[in-house]
C-alpha cells in the first residue's frame, strides 16, 4: 500500500514556482504608465490649458458685485433739499439654503413686516435659485430685527446689501412739482420724471472674492466706476412754497371747496417761485393709488378764466388806438344782445369809462370793446400770450389749454371770448400772461429750474408797448380799491393791481348750476411789479363764490409774506404809515 502511494506521488506533475520578478515588472510598468498619464494630464492642464482651471476656480470664489450710486439731489433755489437719496439696507436670500430653515420663516416674516404664508410660498417657488430679494430698502428697525432672527436661528442664506432710498423732506408741500421715483429709483411723476436722464445714477461694477456665506473677503478690482446722478436746482423758494401751501389748504377747507391752485412768478426772470395744489399727497408713503390727488392741477387742469382776461381785451384795443382809459362805454341796462344770445352784467352800471369797465368787471363793456376789433386781433393777442400752447416748463402731462382759431368763431363766441368763456387755460398760463402786463409788455419763458437773469433777458419777446402795459396796470389798481371787486387783496404799503374772475364750470349738459371756479390774478408793486400770482379755488361749497371774496384773500396773505421774503420795498407809504399810526394809537 505504501508502495502504491509512493508511486502515485511520483507520477503527479510538479507545480512551477511563481515568478515574482515578472510580477514586479508588470506592476511597475502599470504604475509607471499611470504616472506618465497623470503627469501628462497635469502638464496639459497646468501649462497648456490654463484658462479652463482659472475659469473653474473663479466660478467658485469670484463674483461681480455692484457699487451703489446716488441719484441726483433736487434742491430749491437756495439749496434746501427737496429730494435726497439716503443709503438703506435691502434683505436678500438664497432660497436653496433658506428652505432648510422652515421654523425660522415666521420670525423672519414678522421682522420684515411680511405675511408668513406669502413669504413661505415665495421661498418654496424659488427653492432652486441662488438669489432672491426678500424686501428692498428696509427701515433701520426692520434690519435690526432681521439680524436678531439670523443670530437666533443661525440662518444660512440671508444677507444684506446697500441701496439708496428716495426721501422728500418737503413731503406733500412739494409733491405735485417734485414727484417721486419707483423702487428702482426711476422717475415716475413731476420733475423726477421730466429730468430723469439727468438725475439718474449708474451703479459701478467690481470683482469680489466671497466665502461660502457670500461674505466679502477681498475686493479684487473695479470693473466700472459708479456715476452719481447730477443735482438739480429748482426755481421754487421753500419758504414761499410752505406759506402758499398753508394758505391754500386753509382756504379750501374754509370754503369747503373741491380743490385749488396757487402759482407765483418772478416777473424779472419768469421763474416759478411757488406752485401748490389741493388736494395733496405725501410722496414718502403714497406712491400709488389715487391718481386724482397726484395731479399738478396748476399745469394739467384747465379752467375758463372768466373776467381775468378783460385787461387783455382792453390792452388789445389800446394797442390799436381804438380807445383810451377815458373812452366812454354805455353799459346801461346791464345787458346786451349778440344775435339770439344775451350778455349780462351783475348790475346795471350805466355809462362807464374804460377804467370803470375794469373796475366794475362789466361783461357788457368788455364785449363792446372787443367788438371794435376783428376776430383776428383778439385771437392774435391771446395766442401770443400762450393760450392754447404749453408753456415749455418741461413737465409731464402739461395741458396746452384750448383756444379755437378765429376762423371758426361765431359772433357770440367772439363776445364770450371777451369775458373769459369759450376757451380754457391753466393757472400757469394765466400767470405767464399777467407777467406780460407786469413786465411792461415783455413776455419771458417760464421755468421751474433756477435761471440766470441774463439768460432770461436774452429770451424776451415784446407783445405790447410799455405805455399800453402801464395804462392797463393803472386801471387794474382800481380793482383792488374800495370801489373795485377785490378790496380783500389790498396789502398795506403796496400798490396792488389785479383782476377777479368767477366762471361757471362746464358740465355734460352745459354750464352747471352752483359750480364755480373763483380766480384772482394780480401783481405787486403795481408801479414796477416784481411778483405775479394766480389763485384758483375750485368749486367753493359755501355761500360765497366770487373771486374777490374767495380767492383774493389768499392772494393778500401769500403775497404779503412773499414781499417780505424777497425784500421788496413798499411803494405806497401813506397807507402803511396810517396803519402804523392806528396800531400805535391807544
Amino acid at each position: 500500500m505504501a508502495t502504491l502511494k509512493r508511486r502515485a506521488r511520483k507520477e503527479m506533475p510538479r507545480r512551477a514556482k511563481p515568478d515574482f520578478h515578472l510580477r514586479r515588472r508588470w506592476l511597475m510598468g502599470l504604475l509607471s504608465g499611470a504616472f506618465v498619464l497623470l503627469s501628462g494630464a497635469v502638464f496639459y492642464r497646468q501649462v497648456i490649458e490654463t484658462d479652463f482651471l482659472r475659469n473653474e476656480g473663479e466660478r467658485r470664489y469670484l463674483r461681480v458685485g455692484e457699487i451703489a450710486a446716488r441719484r441726483g439731489m433736487i434742491a430749491d433755489r437756495n439749496g434746501e433739499p427737496l429730494a435726497v437719496s439716503t443709503p438703506v439696507e435691502t434683505v436678500w436670500a438664497e432660497p436653496r439654503k433658506l428652505v432648510q430653515y422652515p421654523d425660522a420663516l415666521p420670525a423672519l416674516a414678522a421682522a420684515l413686516g411680511l405675511n408668513t404664508a406669502e413669504l413661505t410660498e415665495k421661498i418654496e417657488s424659488n427653492r432652486e435659485r441662488g438669489f432672491l430679494y426678500l424686501k428692498r430698502r428696509v427701515s433701520f428697525e426692520e434690519a435690526r430685527e432681521v439680524r436678531e432672527v439670523i443670530a437666533s436661528y443661525k440662518l444660512d442664506g440671508v444677507d444684506f446689501e446697500t441701496e439708496y432710498r428716495r426721501f422728500y423732506p418737503g413731503a406733500e408741500v412739494f409733491s405735485h412739482v417734485v414727484g417721486f421715483t419707483d423702487i428702482e429709483d426711476r422717475g415716475q411723476e413731476g420733475i423726477e420724471l421730466a429730468y430723469d436722464p439727468q438725475l439718474k445714477s449708474e451703479p459701478g461694477l467690481r470683482r469680489l472674492i466671497r466665502d461660502g456665506r457670500h461674505r466679502i473677503v477681498q475686493e479684487v478690482e473695479q470693473i466700472r466706476p459708479p456715476h452719481q446722478g447730477r443735482d438739480l436746482v429748482l426755481s421754487l423758494d421753500r419758504r414761499l412754497q410752505f406759506l402758499a401751501y398753508r394758505e391754500l389748504m386753509s382756504a379750501v377747507k374754509e370754503q369747503k371747496a373741491k380743490g385749488g391752485s396757487v402759482v407765483v412768478l418772478d416777473v424779472n426772470t419768469g421763474e416759478v417761485l411757488a406752485m401748490v395744489n389741493q388736494p395733496g399727497y405725501n410722496p414718502n408713503v403714497e406712491r400709488g393709488g389715487d391718481t386724482e390727488r397726484r395731479r399738478n392741477r396748476a399745469l394739467t387742469d384747465v379752467m375758463e378764466p372768466g373776467s381775468t382776461v378783460k385787461p387783455f381785451v382792453v390792452a388789445a384795443a389800446l394797442e390799436r388806438g381804438l380807445i383810451t382809459p377815458n373812452t366812454r362805454i354805455n353799459t346801461s341796462g346791464g345787458m346786451m344782445k349778440v344775435g339770439p344770445n344775451v350778455v349780462r352784467d351783475v348790475h346795471s352800471y350805466g355809462t362807464l369809462d374804460v377804467t370803470g369797465v375794469i373796475t366794475k368787471s362789466s361783461n357788457v363793456g368788455s364785449v363792446k370793446i372787443a367788438q371794435m376789433m376783428d376776430y383776428a386781433s383778439l385771437w392774435g393777442l391771446y395766442d401770443q400770450l400762450g393760450f392754447g400752447h404749453v408753456t415749455g416748463v418741461v413737465f409731464p402731462g402739461e395741458s396746452p389749454g384750448n383756444l379755437r382759431h378765429y376762423s371758426r368763431w361765431r359772433p357770440f363766441e367772439h363776445a364770450t371770448m371777451a369775458f373769459g368763456y369759450s376757451f380754457s387755460v391753466t393757472a400757469l398760463q394765466l400767470a405767464q400772461a399777467y407777467s406780460v402786463l407786469a413786465a411792461d409788455g415783455v413776455k419771458r419763458p417760464v421755468t421751474l429750474i433756477k435761471r440766470d437773469p441774463a439768460l432770461a433777458a436774452s429770451k424776451t419777446v415784446r407783445l405790447l408797448s410799455a405805455n399800453t402795459a402801464r395804462k392797463v396796470r393803472a386801471m387794474m389798481e382800481t380793482v383792488v380799491s374800495d370801489q373795485g371787486t377785490a378790496k380783500r387783496a389790498q396789502i398795506a404799503g403796496y400798490r396792488v393791481g389785479g383782476k377777479t374772475g368767477t366762471a361757471k364750470k362746464a358740465g355734460a349738459h352745459g354750464y352747471a348750476v352752483n359750480r364755480y371756479q373763483s380766480v384772482f390774478a394780480g401783481f405787486v408793486p403795481a408801479g414796477k411789479p416784481r411778483l405775479v400770482m394766480v389763485v384758483m379755488i375750485d368749486e367753493p361749497g359755501g355761500k360765497d363764490y366770487y373771486g374777490g371774496v374767495v380767492a383774493a384773500p389768499v392772494f393778500q396773505k401769500v403775497m404779503e409774506g412773499a414781499l417780505r421774503l424777497f425784500n421788496v420795498p413798499p411803494d405806497d407809504l401813506e397807507p402803511a404809515m396810517l396803519l402804523a399810526h392806528q396800531e400805535l394809537a391807544p
